[in-house]
């Protein structure tokens, strides 16, 4: 489509709002299939998530994060120190509070579940989709990114 093309009918709009959505989950859903890192609830995976992205924290930050009860978030992370996922260290600022991080051994395994998805994108858009379709593609995700900062 050209920077010069109509714009479409709200009827066809809200359609590829649905459809969008609709791909993304099952874009996720299959990224998902093809890394193993584990069975995680929701909120575990977004406690994982924290900590990897913005790096150790405490349980009052990350329930704070979360929005729920601190106590909450510590049966939580029980779980996921019980499981070699997190391990803790006593806060250097203040030694009654435990600083969480993820474990090196969970970092090996997220960095081999993205290696893991991000072969299946390779290989299935090198064999699926012709050079033209590829070039389709890096500007669809150019502009899903710029949908998703706006």
């Amino acid at each position: 489509m050209s920077k010069n093309a109509p714009p479409l009918a709200p009827e066809a709009l809200h359609a590829l709002a649905e459809n969008l959505r609709v791909v993304g989950v099952k874009l996720r859903r299959r990224l998902r299939e093809e890394s193993n890192v584990g069975d995680f609830t929701p909120s575990q995976a977004q406690v994982l998530t924290l900590l990897e992205r913005d790096g150790p924290a405490t349980v009052t930050a990350l329930a704070r994060a979360q929005g729920m009860r601190p106590q909450s978030m510590g049966e939580m992370l029980a779980a996921l120190k019980a499981a070699g996922f997190v391990n803790g260290a006593p806060d250097p600022n203040d030694g009654r509070q435990t600083v969480l991080s993820l474990t090196p051994a969970f970092r090996k395994k997220i960095k081999a579940s993205r290696a893991a998805r991000e072969d299946w994108l390779f290989r299935t858009i090198q064999s699926q989709f012709s050079a033209t379709e590829q070039q389709q593609l890096a500007i669809g995700v150019d502009l899903l990114k710029r949908l998703i900062d706006s």
